[in-house]
């Protein structure tokens, strides 16, 4: 071979070496940026087993899911739960009749066409437009924020941007006003064929736990419950398909109180893969046809805030009241009963009379038109859930307030009778 050959020889090999390790360094790079692109957390919250339902046998995390029933009323009489499921649309809303029975509607999966005309100028208008004449200002306006360090009376104070005192009335009259439109039904477990009131326990204290995974607001679990109950109280869901629905909740609420949301790709990793992200996507697109969009549904922690700002509490009190606040979450009966403004009223009156011994002031009475007689029954369903806390299946909420951020409210021990006045 001549040495030309072998020069020849030589390039080819050392090129074909460049292109392996190229291609190697390629391969690498691509795995590096897929891990970088979805972070998992250390450790995965993931939901436990539903509890037995005694009228069926239980369907575990992870196995085959079945599609939500339909609740509907046979000819004979039958109610929905009695009658044996056969192959129906996946998703059906139950309707409220007088007899008591539920019927169902389809839900139309039809797009509406809507006219995309683009929007044209009159060229008149467009010649007439003319710039903005300049505003004299007078030299005395100040442009400091609201949320700057205010100077009153030569003293440096923060400003509370939740104390707007002249529209305080107006606000706390629309969040009354809103929260009868964004109520769900008090009975409405009663009409669903295969879940029960401790399975949805059990979804809300996961809901807790993930809550407090990705250091969530406490905001966002409040309106993630919310759309739970109101979507229950219209579709009928079967058990595989829970933990689906309180996801997709979850995943709505983080995109409307969250600056930083998780990925829809975090919420599929601590289903432990149960559901997919086309499923999770598909049931938040059921679930804001459901609730129409409406998605500013007033919560306990907007109502215990107004509280706190006609009547002035330390801060152990307004941990307190947080803790009973998400103690009345987990089990829907009896809270669904009740308002949230009444729910937060009364874990307002109970924590206030356990730390101080104080009571519903007259201030508070003016402002919401709740007497202390008014709330007399939910205090007391609120007080028999906190006396027995610590033995209830669930405790999320129980070790979420444990921790000092909270001040460690819920090892207080609860008082055994209530002497209100």
């Amino acid at each position: 071979m001549s040495s030309h050959e072998v020069s020849e020889a030589g390039s080819v090999q050392n090129q074909e070496n460049r292109l392996s390790l190229r291609g190697a360094a390629a391969v690498k790079s691509r795995l590096e940026i897929q891990e970088n692109v979805n972070p998992k957390p250390s450790n995965r919250t993931v939901l436990g087993v539903l509890e037995n339902n005694p009228r069926r046998q239980p369907a575990l995390r992870g196995s085959k899911q079945v599609n939500v029933q339909p609740c509907r009323s046979d000819d004979h009489g039958k109610s929905c739960a009695e009658k044996p499921s056969s192959k129906q649309p996946a998703f059906q809303i139950h309707v409220d009749e007088p007899d008591g029975a539920c019927s169902k509607k389809h839900i139309s999966s039809k797009k509406a066409t809507v006219d995309c005309s683009p929007l044209t100028l009159n060229p008149t208008v467009t010649r007439l437009r003319q710039p903005l004449a300049t505003i004299d200002l007078p030299m005395d306006l100040s442009f400091d924020s609201p949320m700057d360090m205010s100077i009153i009376e030569g003293e440096e104070r923060l400003v509370n941007v939740n104390e707007v005192t002249d529209y305080a009335a107006e606000i706390h009259t629309h969040l009354r006003d809103m929260e009868l439109k964004c109520r769900p039904k008090a009975g409405y477990m009663k009409k669903q064929p295969d879940i029960t009131n401790s399975m949805r326990a059990i979804l809300v204290d996961w809901l807790v736990e993930v809550g407090e995974e990705y250091k969530l607001q406490n905001e966002t679990l409040y309106l993630a419950v919310n759309y739970i109950d109101r979507f229950l109280s219209s579709m009928s869901v079967l058990r595989g398909k829970l933990q689906l629905v309180g996801t997709a909740a979850m995943l709505l609420a983080s995109k409307f109180e969250e600056i930083y949301p998780p990925e829809v790709a975090e919420f599929v990793y601590i289903t432990d893969d149960t559901y997919t992200k086309k499923q999770v996507l598909r049931m938040e697109h059921l679930v804001l046809k459901v609730l129409s969009f409406d998605l500013a549904a007033p919560t306990i922690i907007q109502f215990l805030t107004q509280y706190y700002l006609r009547q002035r509490v330390d801060n152990k009190v307004e941990s307190l009241s947080m803790f009973l606040g998400e103690l009345s979450l987990v089990d829907s009966d009896p809270f669904l009963k009740y308002l949230p403004s009444q729910t937060a009223a009364a874990a307002f009156i109970l924590a206030n009379y356990t730390i101080t011994g104080g009571s519903w002031s007259k201030a508070l009475v003016e402002m919401t038109g709740y007497t202390l007689e008014d709330l007399m029954p939910c205090i007391q369903d609120l007080h028999q859930t906190y006396l027995s806390a610590a033995q209830h299946a669930q405790q999320s909420v129980r070790e979420k307030y444990k921790g000092s951020k909270y001040h460690e409210v819920s090892l207080i021990e609860p008082p055994e009778k209530l002497v209100l006045n």
